[in-house]
């Protein structure tokens, strides 16, 4: 399954990994560092390339931190640029304190040493300049996220145990966690992200304060916690990262339909526990996201998975014999998810793959043991669009069943449903479902103007088309006669 965590590293697994990390960049680092150094400035590589360095992982994307002003800061990168034709520098941060460069295959930021915190009622950040290395690392998110390597002479700074805390796998503040979350409350967000990132726990105290300071984060707008989910929901170990915004009271603050599926089970469990149902299709949709033309991860196909069921509580009901319903949890559940993501600013791709997604994710179930007809095929190809390849992972994710023999069965009769849209699209193009008469031929044919009468004509071509298959434009003219001449 997807949920194994990274294994434990020991210091001299950080250490080896680091040293192997700053040699590939040497040629970045060392440079810039004798650069500013040159000017009278400090700088240090900081936060996620001194972490990764250290679980052995690359990146071509560097952040670092300086005593330089930005204006000093962009001199100097405008410098180290200029060998470079295609080097380029920016300075949309600059407010912040960044600027940004590009050089060959490196993409800097270099921001001034900074303190920033939260007005309770503010969802802006109020930024200072600080004046020292210690004081801009005291205020980072993470222990794991506060080292620095000081350059040019490449000395590790880590004054809040960062390295161990990455060796035994443990998400800490490096001050209190209380003082961490009231500067910037998206930071317990971020905790939960990490924790689906790298596969590590969270400190109880973390967790705690998590927990006691859960409304601060109505004060972050809602592009940014959009923001930090997307990259919780597509990280290696959603699962933990998803259950500790569960327990601590963060979900319901910004994903309330997750915490929802936590339906009281009735005391005969004549249904699944919705929640737990629901995190074991998101595994399941990551172990199958190699069957996607991307290869994942897939943040749409993952979204989907996560509130397939969101409809489900508001149509529960128990019948007389005991038993558990929830009819038409498709439909409510696609408009409860659409309504979500509008509320999360989502683009309006998104939000209209994901809803489709989950308005469609029970069709298949009334394939049956396979008797669809060849039109039943056509109309679920049709609908799925440009869904359909996420359409086929859902819908197989979904069967978390134990029955082993019932999960076969279920498997053998969605491989004879792609096998039967697989022969389909070779002999009848699905991929391009269209009738043999467009809308300029229905007019010229009939003798009607634009209007609402020509897109009825289309529309009974259409599901001619899905009835029948493929036709001649001579038969489709013939049969739109005879369906125009019965209308008068």
């Amino acid at each position: 399954m997807s949920e194994t965590p990274l294994p434990a590293l020991t210091i001299a697994d950080v250490q080896r990994a680091v040293t192997a990390e700053l040699d590939r960049l040497g040629p970045v680092i060392d440079e810039l560092g004798e650069l500013f150094a040159a000017a009278g400035h400090e700088l240090a590589l900081v936060g996620g390339p001194v972490r990764d360095a250290m679980l052995g992982r690359q990146h071509n994307d560097l952040d670092f931190t300086t005593s330089a002003r930005p204006d000093d800061t962009e001199a100097i990168l405008k410098r180290w640029v200029s060998s470079d034709r295609r080097g380029a520098t920016w300075d949309m941060g600059r407010e912040f304190g960044t600027i940004g460069c590009r050089k060959g295959p490196w993409q800097v930021e270099v921001t001034t040493y900074r303190s920033e915190t939260y007005d309770p009622t503010s969802r802006k950040p109020d930024v200072d300049f600080g004046d020292s290395l210690a004081g801009d690392l005291v205020r980072r998110d993470f222990t794991v996220n506060a080292m620095a390597v000081r350059l040019p002479g490449r000395d590790v700074v880590d004054l809040y145990g960062g390295v161990v805390d990455l060796a035994t796998g443990i998400i800490r503040t490096p001050g209190t966690p209380e003082a961490s979350f009231s500067d910037d409350p998206l930071r317990m967000m971020r905790a939960a992200r990490f924790a689906a990132q790298l596969g590590f726990d969270v400190a109880p105290e973390v967790v705690t304060a998590m927990r006691e300071m859960a409304d601060r984060i109505s004060i972050i707008s809602a592009e940014r916690v959009r923001d930090e989910l997307v990259k919780l929901v597509t990280a290696p170990y959603p699962r933990r990262g998803l259950s500790l915004l569960v327990d601590t009271g963060l979900a319901e603050r910004v994903i309330p339909e997750l915490p929802a599926l936590q339906l009281e089970r009735d005391e005969h469990h004549r249904h699944k526990d919705v929640y737990e149902h629901t995190l074991t299709v998101l595994e399941q949709t990551i172990d199958l996201e190699p069957r996607l033309p991307g290869g994942g991860p897939d943040f749409v196909a993952r979204f989907a998975a996560l509130m397939h069921d969101v409809g489900k509580p508001r149509t529960r009901r128990f019948v007389e014999d005991g038993t558990v319903t929830f009819h038409h949890h498709d439909v409510v559940g696609a408009k409860l998810t659409r309504k979500r993501m509008q509320a999360l600013k989502f683009s309006n791709a998104d939000i209209d793959a994901v809803s489709h997604l989950v308005e469609l994710h029970l069709r298949f179930h009334g394939y049956g043991s396979g008797e669809w007809t060849d039109s039943a095929v056509r109309r679920y190809v049709r609908d799925a669009g440009d869904e359909l390849d996420r359409l086929h992972v859902l819908t197989r994710a979904d069967c978390t069943t134990r029955n082993r023999r019932k999960a076969e069965r279920l498997w053998r009769t969605y491989d004879a449903l792609e096998d039967r849209i697989e022969r389909l699209a070779a002999e009848e193009e699905l991929a391009s479902l269209r009738p043999a008469l467009d809308g300029n031929q229905i007019m010229s044919i009939l003798g009607l103007a634009p209007g609402r009468q020509v897109g009825e004509a289309y529309r009974f071509l259409m599901e001619l088309r899905l009835d029948e298959g493929p036709m001649s434009r001579e038969d489709a003219e013939v049969r739109l006669r005879e369906w125009w001449a019965t209308r008068g």
